[in-house]
Parts: structure tokens; sequence; C-alpha cells
């Protein structure tokens, strides 16, 4: 591995845990906070939000000048390097302002069409998942691999929906789940439940569309936990979002048949 993939990913870490406190400060004092809604009332952004934005990406442009930025709350900033973070300040928004602790950093760093860097932080639990390309995947700094015996009815698997989602997609699926012995969950942050796929704490975790900074990051753990996940093609996951499938080995395939009449905004994308 390369030592510019491995100063960035250094450099993510400490990013996310930095970037952590800052978005803690603000949950401790989240009655303050001006709430907006975006494209769904469900679907809201706080000047936490973007604060921490802010300060993610300042950091990134004096420490890696050349890479470009792709984040939830802010307009594309370009790059010459061939690397592009690609930033949630708060996943998890809606968990966030009711003072629940399921929420997260998350720092993904692209270098071309793979993702190569990977760090999400949950502040409430002060707990930083990592992963490098190639490197492996780390819990609070320790490397863990998913056991290959997991079974779909060893643990609860994550639905994740959105106002992308129609309900009856996600019903479909949370029934077909549970008629093959499995158990539902979400939490209400997708990178924060990728991260606990990778840690063996969930058996699998499937969302029709996912926007590139709530997943990019996950799927790099899951994969280098020994996970599987489903194809995309990076370029129009960047720009679009995709349909996100991580699981366990054994979950894998039995998660892909539970899921598999349920298409992704961008389906004929998909690889």
């Amino acid at each position: 591995m390369t030592d510019a993939i491995m100063k960035r990913h250094a450099y993510a870490c400490d990013l996310a845990r930095h970037a952590g406190v800052a978005a803690l400060d603000f949950f401790n004092r989240r009655d303050t906070l001006a709430v907006e809604a975006k494209a769904a009332r469900q679907d809201v952004v706080s000047r936490a939000d973007r604060e921490v934005e802010v300060l993610i990406r300042d950091a990134i442009s004096k420490a890696f000048p050349e890479d470009a930025i792709i984040g939830e709350e802010g307009s594309p900033t370009p790059g010459i390097s061939g690397f592009t973070w690609v930033i949630d300040p708060i996943d998890g928004t809606m968990p966030f302002l009711s003072g629940l602790p399921h929420w997260c950093v998350a720092i993904a760093v692209v270098e071309r069409d793979r993702v190569v860097a990977a760090a999400t932080f949950a502040p409430a639990h002060d707990l930083l998942y990592d992963a490098r390309l190639g490197g492996g995947f780390r819990c609070d700094g320790v490397l863990q691999q998913i056991s290959p015996k997991l079974a779909i009815t060893d643990a609860m698997t994550a639905i994740g929906a959105s106002h992308r989602t129609p309900p009856t997609d996600a019903a479909g699926v949370i029934e077909r789940l549970l008629q093959a012995g499995g158990a539902y969950y979400r939490s209400g942050s997708g990178a924060m439940m990728l991260a606990d796929v990778a840690a063996g704490r969930l058996a699998g975790y499937f969302e029709p569309h996912m926007n590139a900074w709530d997943c990019l990051g996950g799927f790099l753990m899951v994969e280098e936990a020994g996970g599987r996940t489903e194809g995309f093609v990076m370029d129009h996951m960047l720009t679009r979002g995709g349909r996100v499938l991580a699981a366990a080995p054994q979950v894998f395939d039995a998660l892909t048949e539970i899921c598999a009449d349920v298409s992704s905004l961008h389906d004929n994308l998909r690889s």
C-alpha cells in the first residue's frame, strides 16, 4: 500500500475523531439548533451538520490541497491528485436531534474507482471504526474479521429506508427477512450499521438507495473484515448514489435473494 494512502487513512481517523468532538458539543446543546427539512420532513439538516462539514473540509484542504472533496451539505470541491474525500459530517441527523446515540462522522477516501481508506467515528460511544485497502478493518483499534459461520438466523439484519424508498419495498424486504428466520434492525445511521456489519454485530445491511457519503466507507470496512458487498459503478455512486447490500460471507446470498425484487433508483447503473 502506498504512503499516500497510508497518510490519508491515518489523517481520516484523526479527523473523524476531531470532528466528532465538535459534533458532540452540538449534540449536548441540540435544543438550541435550528432545524430545516430538505427533501422530506424526515430528511433534515441543522447548523451542526453544516459547521462540522466546514471543519472537515477546511482540514482536508489544508492537509491535502490537491484532493477533491464531496460532502453531503456543500458543493463538490475539484481536485487533481486522483484522491477524493467523501464525507458525512453527521450521519443519523434524526437520531442526533432526538437525543439518541446512533449517529456518527463518516469519512471515506476514494482513489479513482476504489475506496482505499475509511473512518467512522461514533462520538456518543467514543468508538472508531476504520479500514484501509489491504490493511484490514479495526473496531476501537482492534483488527477484526467477520465469522464465516455467521448465518442470517444468528444475528439481526439491518434494513435501511428513506423518503427515496417506496414503503412497500421496505415492508416486503422486512417480511421476507422475518420469514427466513432473520430479525430486523434499524438505528437511523446507515454508516454505523454498515460498520456494525464489519464488526460482526449485524448479519447484513440492505437499503434500496444510499448516497455515497453514507456507504462508501462501510463497503470497505465490510470487505476488509471478510464480508461481501454488492458491486456498483463508482462514478454513478458518487454522483447519484445507489443500492447497497453488504453482509457476512454466509449471509450474502440469502440476503441477496430476499432483496432480489427491490431495484435501486438507478438499477441499470449497477455492475
